[in-house]
């Protein structure tokens, strides 16, 4: 549905994107993720033919944006990072507007009302949008853009600025909308979200395409899982950081803790408890920890592009 084939973009002499290539499949969620300016924006601007590419193919539902621009604008909607609502209208006349505008006809107010349902909206549609708040505003955005039922949308940070509330009642909306076979391609800074939402990401930096996988694939690459040890007392915490071993092993004496990062943690949760059973040490707690998408971002986007850098591998335990 979205094809991307080394596609360059410069403003003036300052390159932004040099040599973006991905594909997005049809009724995927696909996140794409980035430091503030890395081109994200920019490459949603190029996929809704906003603005044109210096070199390389882009498609949207088998049509070039630069050769078809009309056709993709027809196959397409984008909720950009300010919502674009119209104030001295009530929620349903904006949805009404914009199934006019979409040729709708005389079905557009029945599609006003079937969105305000869908969006929980009912009880506001009636109401002046400048009444609504930051969440409500955002869901309405979001609905307009549904409003002409598009095979693909464009989500650019559509989070942003929402309570914890209202951004899991727009991740309830976007699962249900990939689930109806709509493709959603969405920038976003907020990597929990990138992890809850999306099918595959592509991580963004120095102008390409620095990773791209699901959010496991991508956490792997980076990171390894930890098997975190917390101790019940000085004595233990001191004889056990005698007995673990292994240059991927953290220790925090405050915390009277040690972290073992590792690719087999069922083998290693058995293994460090044996040697603490052996050695007569006494443990508080003992847990796993799944390595995070913040540490992918990180690691990925790092200027120096040591991406390696935070790679580890099943530490040794010592008898």
């Amino acid at each position: 549905m979205i094809e991307m084939i080394g596609i360059e973009k410069s403003y003036g002499d300052v390159p932004v994107l040099t040599g973006i290539d991905l594909r997005v499949e049809r009724g995927e969620v696909f996140a794409v993720l980035g430091p503030n300016g890395a081109g994200k924006t920019t490459t949603i601007n190029i996929l809704t033919t906003l603005i044109s590419p210096d070199r390389g193919v882009a498609t949207v539902d088998g049509r070039d944006v630069v050769a078809d621009p009309d056709g993709v604008r027809r196959a397409i909607s984008v909720t950009g990072q300010s919502a674009a609502v119209d104030d001295f209208l009530t929620g349903f006349e904006n949805l009404v507007m914009i199934g006019r505008l979409a040729r709708l006809g005389s079905s557009a107010r029945r599609r006003a009302a079937e969105l305000l349902a869908q969006f929980d909206l009912v009880d506001a549609g009636s109401r002046r949008v400048s009444t609504y708040s930051g969440g409500m505003r955002r869901r309405l955005d979001l609905a307009i853009s549904l409003v002409a039922r598009p095979p693909v949308i464009f989500l650019d940070e559509p989070t942003t600025g929402l309570d914890p509330r209202s951004r899991q009642t727009l991740w309830g909306i976007v699962r249900d909308l990939a689930a109806e076979g709509t493709t959603i391609l969405l920038t976003t800074q907020y990597l929990e979200e990138a992890d809850q939402l999306a099918d595959r990401i592509a991580v963004i930096a120095g102008g390409r395409i620095a990773a791209l996988g699901t959010a496991s694939e991508l956490k792997q690459r980076v990171a390894r899982e930890r098997v975190d040890l917390t101790f019940a007392d000085v004595e233990g915490f001191g004889t056990a950081m005698g007995i673990v071993a292994g240059e991927h092993v953290v220790v925090d004496a405050v915390q009277l803790s040690i972290s073992v990062a590792t690719d087999q943690p069922v083998a290693t949760v058995r293994d460090l408890i044996d040697v603490m059973d052996r050695n007569q040490i006494t443990l508080a707690s003992i847990a796993t920890t799944k390595p995070s998408l913040d540490e992918v971002f990180m690691a990925l986007t790092e200027p120096t592009g040591s991406a390696g850098s935070i790679d580890a591998t099943t530490a040794g335990v010592a008898a």
